[in-house]
């Protein structure tokens, strides 16, 4: 399995930041703003059991064996690209249940987001399901398949950052920073 060691490392690298995507950082506002607040509550209390599976699924990525049998690597990477399909779907039903963000825009706001991250999850199940297709007998096509998962995985994790990036902005990330649920957790790192 040494072919799927670099192809592992990039893969992991391209994960290991989606699992810190939601958490926001940035400067508390002395402007309360009571409805912004409530609403950032609801969102990041909710969305941190799916930044959890996010994060649970890039440690299993980063555990899998890397000298393993490819049948292990691709049990493992599959498990974990659903696990992650399905942390962005909930966090787009999150968003989308939670409401507009009582913000100028923040329809705007709701519905770019709830679309990127559906789009981000559907990129997730769609790389999990070329995952699922790799030949496993024969180890070269089995790396390239890998690398084009990579390559998947990297422009999915694009999209849920974007969607987050849209949450970050202004009064809502001010208030969404302020948030327990949305504090960046520790991450694994890929060695």
């Amino acid at each position: 399995m040494e072919g799927t060691q670099p192809v592992k490392k990039k893969l992991v690298g391209a994960l290991s930041g989606a699992a810190l995507l939601l958490a926001l950082t940035g400067c508390g506002s002395d402007d309360s703003n009571d409805k912004l607040d409530a609403w950032a509550k609801t969102v990041c209390d909710q969305a941190s059991a799916q930044t959890k599976q996010i994060n649970d699924a890039n440690t299993a990525i980063t555990k899998v064996d890397k000298n393993g049998k490819p049948a292990d690597v691709k049990a493992a990477d599959s498990a974990a690209f659903q696990q992650i399909s399905e942390a962005y779907k909930a966090l787009a039903d999150i968003v989308s249940k939670a409401g507009a963000p009582p913000v100028d825009d923040g329809a705007t706001q709701q519905k770019n987001t709830v679309a990127d991250l559906n789009k981000a999850s559907a990129a997730y199940a769609s790389v999990k399901t070329k995952v699922d297709g790799l030949d496993t007998t024969d180890q070269g096509k089995f790396a390239d398949g890998l690398t084009a998962a990579s390559a998947e995985a990297d422009a999915a994790n694009k999209t849920a950052e974007s969607a987050l990036n849209t949450l970050r902005q202004g009064e809502v990330g001010k208030a969404m920073a302020n948030q327990a649920g949305c504090k960046a957790p520790a991450s694994p790192s890929a060695t």
